[in-house]
């Protein structure tokens, strides 16, 4: 019997052991050990031996079969893992397009989050008979009330003091026509009714916070849209021009509706802003772009004095505005301002974003806008620590950066000021209507097909927060009364928006305002968090006193959530007019006071107790902030340094700024 039929016949029964491997002699006597491979080969040989002669055991045949299943299984499992994939795949494609061809026709709101909050106040309203029974005692005691003003109207010939006043804020019922019979009436009953639906609306007993504002707001914004005011035979002073005029307002009117539907429809900027060109007479700075990349152009401002501060001043305004809100007109520019004070500038001009943009993410704007500005800062100015400015989004960014640049040991910054800048988003306003699960899933959808959240959709939110003072008031004034308000400078700045990226504002949106990451030590700059407690340069917040977008108490934060010294100025106006607030401006005031690192805390009311308050612009006060931190004046830098790979590229504004 040759070798091979021993092998053979060994591999048939188990109970023959002495076997010889191929091509191998034994070793001992005794011995029984083979190579693996060897071993392999037998035990494949025999079997297909006895397959040929049909004559594998049981077993036999469960290991062929089990090697056939393990040679199908991994292609099988593969076309499993594959199909799986690409049903998962299309079907979020499905999903995420419907939401957001939805999201075109309700401007972004999402109606399953506004649905779940008229059930959730609806389910414990119905379950609140004691809350029932107090609103019907109130549309009884409102029916009383009114029923007596309306008699006492009748019989004094309409010329009483009403029975209810307008908010303070309210400004459509405060003329003259407005007191006479039978106006006075009819604006009297819309502010009862009006009153009556936010005592229903508010203080049902489990009805979750933000539930309870988003039904207070949409019935608000309801009861907006059919205010008296807003109705030209429910308006005296409508009727009254109208009359004086032969109905020519109503002809100017619908003239303007046509004109701003057109312009609409071929997406012009709005009547009156080509009077303002960038370059021509807003943003007329004189400065070079000393360094570009796909993100950012970095502008160096032309010095106005002989001497400048040796600390330069790097500005990172928010990418959600156009950068020249602060270099808008000669006598109204911050850039310019500070260039007359002694003081080199740097300005950030952001991209436009495109679709091609859209995983452009938070960090992204932080290494390639804040980080890369500040490496050209410092190659033009060696050796000098930097006073960084953020304005709104670019505030945030920054506090971001100079969390992570402290934790780091990086100490090229000298101060840091915020314009209007949010580091905790617990109370951010109204904006925080628009920010739970289901809106934000809404919003993620929208910007996944789009590539970006585009800069109508963004405006028609802030619209929506302040309907009244942008919306309604506007359609009167223009439609009605037949007239145009003047544009202005910041008008025409407001018109020029910009887009978000769709990774970054879903990253902004979601840990930011939603989970309040920055605030809570969560959020993770290369791979490790930071806080706000480390930064240790001086702070100068500004924040403005009647601000939608970032309301006061909301910045007033910063006090909180840092260990350093931080000065806290709180000036009237809104978001932008609040900033913009030049030297000589009327009607300007602001409060300010200065909390040493060691201090104690104090809250929002007691400050506003303390601070003293003081006319005029805030400029002055921020400048000598600055110059107190800054060292004694120098030559000033030449422009960029070519040597050091930042040449002038271009004059200011740039390219960037010009991009629609």
């Amino acid at each position: 019997m040759t070798t091979r039929e021993q092998n053979v016949q060994a591999a048939a029964d188990p109970r023959q052991t002495n076997i010889v491997p191929l091509g191998q002699a034994r070793i001992g006597p005794n011995s029984g050990v083979v190579a693996n491979t060897a071993a392999l080969d037998v035990e494949r040989s025999a079997r297909e031996e006895r397959s040929k002669a049909g004559i594998l055991s049981p077993i036999g045949r469960a290991v062929a079969a089990s090697e056939s299943s393990k040679a199908e299984t991994p292609r099988r499992r593969r076309d499993l893992e594959q199909d799986s994939y690409a049903a998962t795949a299309l079907g979020d494609v499905i999903d995420r397009s419907l939401h957001a061809t939805m999201a075109r026709f309700t401007l972004g709101l999402s109606p399953a989050a506004l649905g779940g909050a008229y059930l959730d106040w609806a389910t414990h309203l119905a379950a609140s008979p004691g809350k029932q029974a107090q609103l019907i005692g109130k549309a009884v005691r409102k029916a009383v009330r009114f029923a007596h003003h309306a008699g006492q109207c009748a019989l004094q010939g309409g010329m009483i003091e009403p029975c209810i006043e307008p908010l303070p804020q309210d400004r459509r019922f405060i003329g003259e026509a407005w007191r006479r019979w039978p106006y006075n009436f009819i604006y009297q009953g819309f502010l009862l009714n009006q009153q009556w639906w936010h005592n229903a609306t508010t203080s049902v007993r489990g009805v979750t916070k933000q539930h309870e504002n988003v039904v207070e707001f949409v019935s608000r914004q309801v009861l907006d849209m059919v205010s008296p005011s807003n109705f030209p035979m429910t308006n005296p002073e409508v009727l009254q021009r109208t009359i004086e005029q032969g109905g020519m307002n109503l002809a100017r009117g619908m003239q303007n509706f046509i004109e701003d539907c057109e312009r609409v429809v071929t997406e012009k900027k709005p009547l009156g802003a080509e009077q303002f060109e960038v370059g021509r007479n807003i943003a007329v700075t004189p400065g070079k772009v000393i360094f570009h990349n796909r993100l950012i152009e970095l502008i160096q401002y032309a010095p106005t004095t002989d001497k400048t501060r040796p600390e330069p001043v790097l500005v990172v305004p928010a990418w959600i505005m156009k950068y020249y809100i602060l270099d808008l007109s000669p006598q109204n520019s911050l850039v310019r301002y500070l260039t007359n004070q002694g003081f080199t500038v740097f300005m950030i001009s952001w991209t436009n974003p495109d679709p091609d943009d859209r995983d452009l993410g938070m960090d992204d704007y932080r290494k390639l806008g804040v980080m890369a500005a500040l490496d050209a800062v410092a190659a033009v100015v060696p050796e000098k620590k930097v006073h960084a400015v953020g304005y709104c989004l670019g505030g945030t960014l920054l506090s971001i950066a100079a969390a992570a640049m402290a934790r780091d040991a990086d100490d090229r910054l000298r101060s840091m000021t915020h314009f209007a800048a949010q580091t905790d988003f617990t109370e951010a306003g109204e904006l925080m209507l628009f920010i739970n699960e289901s809106q934000l899933a809404f919003l993620d959808d929208m910007m996944w097909e789009q590539g970006f959240l585009d800069a109508k959709q963004m405006a028609g939110a802030f619209q929506t927060l302040r309907s009244n003072d942008l919306i309604w008031s506007r359609i009167v004034h223009d439609y009605m009364m037949g007239e145009r308000k003047p544009m202005i400078d910041l008008m025409a700045w407001n018109a020029d928006a910009t887009r978000m990226p769709y990774r970054m504002h879903s990253e902004y949106l979601r840990h930011l305002f939603f989970n309040n990451d920055l605030a809570e030590g969560r959020c993770m700059v290369d791979g490790r968090p930071i806080a706000l407690t480390d930064i240790r340069v001086p702070i100068f917040s500004v924040a403005t006193a009647h601000d939608h977008v970032a309301p006061w108490r909301s910045v007033f934060k910063i006090r909180l959530l840092t260990d350093t010294e931080v000065t806290f100025l709180l000036t009237s106006g809104g978001h932008n007019a609040g900033i913009v607030s030049e030297p000589g401006r009327a009607g300007r005031s602001f409060q300010t006071m200065t909390k040493a690192h060691d201090e104690p805390y104090s809250d929002p009311d007691a400050w506003t107790i303390a601070a003293p308050r003081k006319e005029g612009s805030w400029w002055p006060e921020w400048i000598a902030w600055l110059e107190a931190r800054s060292g004694e004046p120098i030559a000033p830098p030449a422009f960029g340094a070519a040597e050091k790979g930042y040449p002038p590229l271009a004059d200011a504004p740039g390219l960037y700024v010009l991009q629609e």
